[in-house]
């Protein structure tokens, strides 16, 4: 979850002072998201970071359930309601009733791998190299889950593996749809697996409701079509996809003494 403890301590600590001042006569309580299932190793180094940032408190809520407040979807009932979140280091797929999680996983890969698997799609087909950020970039640009009836191409410049120098090379829409073809299955495998351990009165309560899709892997051009086909139920979305797990993040601290029991203990 945190890949380097001392810039991410640094970092809370700047928020937290842009929150309560340089003076911090009064601490903050602090909730943070984790993806669910990480390890109780994980989630101490979380809780850590927190507080050794000047937090007075700091409680922990899995993303999707944060995200499933942001989105404002009704898990205070006993129906189904499924979140699958798209980011940048993992994907996680979660089905919630009663505020608490039902059944959930989370796919440790998530954007980066789908950069990763256009850089090496790239070097196979046309012997060019090119840098993380360049497949960022066609990613977005004209990248896609599913063929478009428009497409896109984008040039870009990589290094020829057989000589060494700067070589220009076009780049089609069709291209990144074959490049994402594996990373997109293990998506749609771990909403499957989800799925299957999900009862099935909430499954056809999430039929009749859909998948909500965030994260900024949610998007990828075609990706609910491509979700709504591959596990037959509707996939769309949100309206806040960038935002609503730290909008959800904030509501959870707002309803802390319900969730509390259904929280990651530290």
């Amino acid at each position: 979850v945190i890949a380097d403890y001392v810039i991410t301590e640094a970092l809370l600590s700047y928020l937290l002072q842009q929150v309560s001042g340089s003076m911090r006569i009064f601490r903050p309580r602090v909730m943070l998201s984790v993806p669910y299932g990480v390890t109780s190793v994980e989630r101490r180094a979380v809780y850590e970071a927190a507080r050794e940032a000047g937090s007075r408190e700091a409680y922990l809520i899995q993303q999707s359930l944060a995200a499933a407040l942001g989105i404002d979807l009704p898990i205070n009932a006993p129906s189904g309601n499924m979140v699958i979140s798209l980011g940048g280091g993992a994907t996680e797929a979660s089905v919630m009733a009663m505020y608490g999680i039902v059944s959930a996983e989370t796919l440790r890969a998530g954007g980066q791998d789908f950069d990763e698997a256009i850089s090496i799609y790239i070097r196979r087909k046309y012997g060019v190299t090119i840098g993380q950020q360049t497949a960022e970039k066609l990613k977005i640009k004209i990248g896609a889950a599913v063929p478009q009836d428009q497409e896109q191409s984008m040039e870009v410049q990589g290094q020829d593996q057989v000589t060494g120098l700067p070589r220009p090379i076009m780049i089609t829409t069709g291209e990144i749809v074959e490049a994402l073809q594996d990373p997109l299955k293990n998506v749609i495998e771990t909403g499957r697996r989800v799925l299957e351990k999900t009862p099935p009165e909430l499954v056809s309560d999430i039929i009749d409701r859909g998948v909500a899709l965030c994260g900024g892997g949610a998007l990828l051009r075609g990706i609910d079509k491509l979700l709504t086909k591959e596990l037959g139920i509707p996939a769309y979305l949100v309206d806040n996809p960038l935002t609503c797990v730290v909008e959800g993040t904030v509501r959870g601290l707002e309803l802390h003494s319900v969730l509390e029991r259904n929280l990651p203990k530290v």
